[in-house]
């Protein structure tokens, strides 16, 4: 029998038949007990779904509150650099993931993930007592940009070390599925924040949410820090990263080798991200809530419906998340991505046109099927970046490739999405801005090969390291 890499073994044949030793090997020489895999996939949803909670907040703040009070003296252009706000922290985010992947692939995945968590709360708890632009002037939007800038930082270094913390411990034939803990953090978090300034808007009505209501979803930061920070200290050690250490083969200098042998690379797996992301931060950016609410705006809606839509829209967005994983497996992560990517456009295609009914059932309609198509196009990406890199400098390359995802992708999409509409004066040139990123994701997505099951520990560095890019030897 021949092995392969997806964890089975070919007849004289080439019949793939089962291979049990290696189909349960995650990464190192023995598989982490079942109890241990679910007690990291337990911590990596809870983690990221405080640190996504804590990003979160503040683009939703930013679309509703943040333009009025601490960029009221821009007069008219206050909502545009309120966006752009949200857009600056991304910029950052390649710094977090830098640092993030250096540390993470010389001491290990589990200190950052603590560090990370730590600081985002730290940044967001400020943010909940600062001085509005009316009591201290310019310095407040100048503190509140830096408090973003350290939840780039954040947000760039904490998403690797989550996806690889499940991943790594994860058999090979469920790799889509653990992998998908740490990415429904993603839509959890966006269903947190929007519930609890849903839920506070309710409270705290009119003008006093404007006056000191906002600020209670950012203080509540603290309880989610202290449980995360629990949760995620229990946790062992990935076993690829153990099984490095104990060989003492930690690589000196990862992010140099990085770009020196899997620059392209990067680009490649970054553009599949911005594909997802631009289109994801039309609702995770704040965009949709400030289109719809704004009075000035075409349709004025109240705020609370309109979060309370979001609110749903987050929720299909964390099952989809899911399936898309648990697909994955199934059919594959590039095949699975082709669906994502048909679905997404979809979505895209019918969003505006029943946002702009100003029905608030319609708008949630749209915000719910957009979500379908953005789950599979995100719920496979932490086994499928996990696999294009090599043991010893994948933290760098799935922080990296993402962080700069990020960038290509959501950074300014609110931003974009605000300025298109001021000079077109129809949503239509959105649609197009989202359509066409969309595409750009599926051109990526075709570029690379589908490796799903290759062994991920530092056994196997040798089949790693071949390109995955379709157009490379």
């Amino acid at each position: 029998m021949i092995p392969c890499h997806s964890g089975k073994v070919a007849d004289d044949k080439g019949v793939h038949v089962s291979n049990p030793a290696q189909d349960e090997r995650t990464s190192g020489r023995t598989a982490p007990p079942s109890s241990d895999r679910r007690r990291v996939a337990f911590a990596t949803v809870v983690g990221t779904t405080v640190e996504w909670y804590d990003f979160f907040v503040y683009a939703s703040a930013a679309g509703l509150v943040f333009g009025k009070l601490f960029f009221s003296g821009l007069g008219a252009n206050s909502t545009l650099v309120s966006f752009a706000t949200v857009g600056v922290s991304f910029l950052f985010r390649p710094l977090g993931a830098f640092l993030a992947g250096h540390f993470g692939d010389k001491y290990g995945r589990r200190v950052v993930l603590v560090l990370t968590l730590i600081l985002m709360g730290a940044a967001t708890t400020l943010i909940g007592v600062l001085p509005t632009f009316d009591q201290i002037g310019v310095l407040a939007p100048v503190l509140l940009i830096l408090l973003r800038i350290l939840q780039g930082i954040s947000a760039g270094g904490e998403w690797g070390g989550a996806v690889l913390m499940a991943v790594e411990h994860a058999p090979s034939k469920r790799r889509g599925l653990f992998g998908a803990s740490p990415q429904i953090g993603v839509p959890l978090g966006l269903l947190l924040a929007s519930g609890v300034l849903a839920l506070t808007s309710l409270l705290v009505p009119g003008q006093a949410f404007l006056d000191w209501g906002w600020r209670i979803p950012f203080l509540l930061s603290v309880g989610l820090i202290l449980v995360g920070h629990y949760v995620r200290r229990r946790v062992e050690e990935s076993p690829v990263f153990r099984e490095i250490a104990e060989r003492r083969e930690q690589t000196r200098t990862p992010i140099i080798q990085l770009f020196r042998k899997h620059a392209v690379l990067v680009v490649v797996a970054a553009l599949v991200f911005a594909g997802n992301n631009a289109v994801g931060y039309m609702t995770t950016g704040g965009y949709i809530q400030n289109y719809a609410t704004n009075p000035k705006g075409p349709l004025g809606l109240d705020r609370g419906p309109v979060l309370w839509a979001v609110t749903a829209s987050a929720a299909t967005w964390l099952i989809s998340t899911w399936a898309a994983g648990a697909v994955s497996d199934r059919i594959g992560r590039r095949r699975t991505y082709v669906v994502g990517w048909i679905a997404q456009l979809a979505g895209v295609a019918l969003l505006f046109p029943l946002v702009d009914t100003g029905n608030i059932v319609l708008l949630a309609l749209g915000l719910i099927i957009l979500s379908v198509g953005l789950g599979f196009t995100y719920g496979q990406q932490a086994a499928f970046y996990a696999e294009l890199f090599p043991a010893s400098i994948r933290f760098s390359g799935v922080s990296i490739s993402y962080a700069l995802g990020a960038i290509l992708g959501g950074a300014f999409a609110p931003t974009i999405a605000t300025a298109l509409v001021d000079a077109t004066g129809t949503s239509v040139s959105v649609a197009v801005y989202l359509g066409g990123m969309t595409v750009v994701g599926l051109i990526a997505t075709l570029l690379l090969r589908d490796r799903s099951g290759i062994p991920l520990g530092p056994d196997h560095e040798a089949e790693q390291a071949v390109s995955p890019l379709r157009f490379s030897k």
